[in-house]
């Protein structure tokens, strides 16, 4: 309530109250408007967020469709990619580790072997030297556990090379996997990304572990000599074939790395005995001093295989290095003459 001023119209001259309505104030016919309209637009928006959870799931579902179509549906522990670790991306990182694994079984069972050989270690020698050259003269010489140690990892790197990684072991049958192998090589020739898919569904039925017959061929066809000296050391070989396997399986059945390379494939390389060395294939695990002083020096065991990413580039196969061999030079293994060093 408030009085206002004279009123002009007003002959006596008395203040006239006047009635002000209360301020913010709505009928009760417009809240209910209100309020109904608010509720019909929060049942909209859950409707909306439940349609938006619903897609989410689908495109899930269709995801995971896809990568049992790909390939990738027992892959998933290599299958952690588009993220980093250490400035690399985890397809390299699963790859290190890997390799790693890998090669500390093969030291092992190469150290195991010296320390407990079951034939002189000249006979070790010769098998081994027979094995990566295709015959060995007799070495009257002794032979130092250095040098045996180093050629059995040379001997075995080629073996998982060759017998494992180069092939596609997808069945028991040696003569299915390099018919599948020739398969893929025929399809990457004219379309990698067709190749690519049809290598990743192949893995999906591949076996788990190279079987005792795989393993036995793979075993005569690449150290036959070795196998034959080393009767009693078969687990421990086993063991390295199957560490190999694994590693193989995670490069053929995965993807390779995301974008212009997606579609590439791994092959592993082993440098020849008395290659020259070459900085951008061979990485050296021990100090080699022939080349510190700037002269030339060679391979003189390959104790790891290197790995190069097979690609097509303008019809060209390509080839780029991504894990250079390791290798230890002649000179290191005391292979040159002394006066030399």
């Amino acid at each position: 309530m408030a009085y206002n001023h004279l009123h002009p119209n007003n002959p006596y001259g008395q203040y006239q109250q006047v009635h002000s309505p209360p301020p913010n104030v709505v009928s009760g016919e417009q809240y209910r408007y209100a309020l109904a309209n608010f509720r019909i637009a929060h049942e909209k928006v859950e409707s909306q967020r439940q349609q938006m959870e619903e897609q989410e799931r689908q495109v899930a579902q269709l995801r995971e469709r896809i990568s049992v179509l790909e390939g990738e549906d027992d892959q998933g522990k290599w299958q952690k990619i588009g993220q980093k670790a250490g400035g690399s991306s985890v397809d390299d990182f699963s790859i290190k580790n890997t390799a790693s694994q890998l090669e500390k079984h093969i030291n092992r069972w190469a150290a195991e072997t010296i320390r407990y050989p079951p034939v002189p270690l000249e006979e070790i020698r010769d098998a081994a030297r027979s094995d990566i050259m295709g015959s060995s003269p007799h070495d009257p010489s002794e032979a130092s556990p250095m040098l045996v140690q180093n050629l059995l990892r040379h001997v075995m790197a080629e073996t998982v090379s060759e017998g494992v990684v180069n092939c596609l072991i997808v069945t028991s049958s040696h003569e299915a996997n390099v018919h599948l192998t020739r398969i893929h090589e025929h399809i990457f020739d004219r379309d990698p990304t067709v190749a690519s898919v049809w290598r990743r569904q192949t893995f999906t039925a591949a076996v788990d572990s190279c079987s005792p017959e795989m393993s036995q061929h793979i075993v005569s066809e690449h150290m036959p000599a070795l196998a034959s000296v080393l009767a009693g050391n078969s687990t421990a070989i086993t063991t390295i074939l199957d560490a190999a396997y694994s590693f193989s399986r995670m490069l053929h059945g995965s993807k390779s790395t995301a974008g212009a390379a997606a579609d590439a494939f791994y092959r592993a390389f082993v440098p020849d005995m008395g290659a020259v060395l070459h900085a951008g294939r061979v990485e050296l695990v021990k100090r080699c001093v022939s080349s510190e002083r700037g002269e030339a020096c060679r391979v003189g065991a390959s104790v790891f295989p290197g790995l190069v990413k097979v690609s097509k580039n303008g019809g060209e196969s390509q080839q780029d290095v991504v894990r250079r061999s390791q290798v230890i030079c002649e000179c290191a293994l005391g292979l040159r003459p002394s006066n030399e060093i």
